[in-house]
């Protein structure tokens, strides 16, 4: 398994399957050829409805203008669940809090949270707010949690869908078990930390994390179509049917659009779009949401045991692609759903995409055909009965100018 790939599914495992009304912001446009470097990436969203993903759904921004395209049963202007890329939002929170001397990404955990990371080997004086934002924190994982496992993400999660969980009872979870190592020593992608992290932006400004990530961000980018949701079960319109399979790979398909999205909190709770991604992603590398200093420290990465292509900043993932491209950003996985949201480090050419289905689909795919020109090979033969409504399977673009 690729590198990437690996990282995908260390997202939607830990927050899909054991373990994210503003139309594309361009004028109303007739359907239109995808334009030459964009058709590839059509052709990846095709591939991964043939393979069995109800739709799909990308978008991107470089030189040419933009770009949006869709395949099976999906819109260009769905919004989505979009998993871990909240992790991006959440240290960028935290980074403007540094910038702004309300706190210290070296201050130990326990002096924000005082007596919450505790228990079998856990120490919250030993794990600093940067270990927490770089997964080199050892922090346990709340989502591998079998009993969490089995309530959130397995047959149970049908009666629990609605539940309201706490940062606090989450915490709790992952005190259940041992650190994977020392503080520092390794790493490891682990949810728990965003958790804190959310936790952390509440204790220092006094307000929820949702409110603030919407004062920070959403309202001055003008993210019409971003949320932090809370406890809101419901999805905003546009937006498509989000599928799985559960804990499973065969059987039975769910509609698991309505959850309480309090089970992710700071590490995958946000709903957004294509449009409004790039629009984050490319603010961010170019400088629009953090000075100099914060924007190096987010870019600092570190070794992750994904493999030599992909290190990880604070929040935010560097990946070197096939064709030697380097993207910044995050991918994210939740119920019923797999996002990309990446960006050259000079924030001139950005892609982001969703598949509405977390047991099957390729969203790297995706990224190696709008960066590398590379085309997406079918991992099985077309099948339109495996999509869960089978009931659309063309697909369409539409082109704007840049802007």
């Amino acid at each position: 398994m690729q590198a990437v790939r690996v990282l995908r599914t260390a997202v939607a495992a830990a927050l899909a399957a054991g373990l994210a009304t503003t139309a594309l912001a361009v004028p109303a446009l007739a359907a239109a050829p995808a334009p030459a470097g964009h058709s590839v990436t059509r052709q990846a969203l095709e591939v991964n409805v043939a393979d069995g993903v109800p739709g799909a759904v990308a978008a991107a921004r470089d030189d040419r203008g933009r770009w949006a395209g869709t395949a099976g049963e999906r819109g260009a202007a769905d919004r989505f669940r979009v998993g871990s890329i909240t992790k991006t939002f959440t240290a960028t929170v935290l980074l403007q809090l540094q910038a702004e001397g309300r706190l210290d990404l070296d201050d130990p955990v326990e002096k924000w949270l005082p007596g919450v990371v505790r228990g079998h080997g856990h120490d919250g004086r030993k794990v600093t707010l940067r270990q927490l934002l770089n997964h080199t924190s050892g922090i346990s994982n709340y989502t591998v949690d079998p009993a969490f496992q089995k309530q959130v993400f397995g047959a149970d999660f049908l009666e629990h869908r609605y539940d309201t969980w706490t940062p606090e009872q989450i915490v709790a979870v992952a005190m259940r078990h041992k650190p994977d190592f020392a503080p520092g020593s390794s790493w490891n992608y682990s949810n728990t930390n965003f958790v804190l992290a959310g936790m952390v932006v509440e204790k220092a400004t006094g307000h929820s994390y949702e409110k603030e990530v919407e004062r920070r961000i959403i309202e001055p980018l003008g993210l019409r179509a971003t949320r932090a949701p809370g406890t809101d079960h419901r999805m905003p319109r546009p937006h498509s049917t989000a599928y799985s399979k559960l804990t499973a790979d065969t059987g039975p398909t769910y509609d698991v659009t309505e959850l309480n999205p309090s089970l992710a909190a700071g590490a995958g709770e946000i709903v957004s779009d294509t449009n409004d991604l790039q629009t984050f992603y490319r603010a961010l590398l170019k400088g629009r949401l953090l000075p100099p200093a914060e924007m190096r420290e987010m870019t600092d990465t570190v070794a992750t045991t994904l493999g030599p292509n992909v290190r990880y900043g604070l929040g935010l993932a560097r990946q070197t692609l096939s064709c030697g491209t380097v993207v910044w950003g995050h991918n994210g996985g939740i119920h019923g759903s797999i996002s990309e949201a990446q960006v050259t480090r000079d924030g001139e050419h950005s892609l982001a995409a969703n598949l509405n289905a977390d047991w099957t689909g390729d969203s790297q795919a995706i990224v190696e055909a709008e960066f590398c020109h590379k085309p997406a090979k079918p991992a099985k033969p077309a099948n339109p009965s495996k999509s869960a409504t089978a009931a659309k399977t063309g697909a369409t673009d539409l082109a704007g100018p840049r802007n």
